[in-house]
């Protein structure tokens, strides 16, 4: 069994527990059927927004900086 769940700001994931999806739920996870449409604007403005980007960490030794 599948259980389908989105998140504003995580995106969409499946559970396949349903103590799984309990979990998720009190964290801010709401369950959708996929097979529906959307219903309104607000959920196809805030799929387009990009918040999830993660800044690429630098390896190596620092920068050299000219005095």
């Amino acid at each position: 069994m599948n259980i389908y769940l989105k998140h504003p700001i995580h995106g969409n994931k499946i559970a396949t527990l349903e103590m799984e999806a309990v979990f998720d739920e009190e964290h801010g996870w709401v369950r959708y059927n996929p097979k529906e449409p959307e219903e309104s604007e607000e959920s196809i403005e805030s799929a387009s927004v990009v918040v999830n980007q993660l800044q690429a960490k630098r390896r190596g030794r620092p920068p050299k900086i000219a005095a």
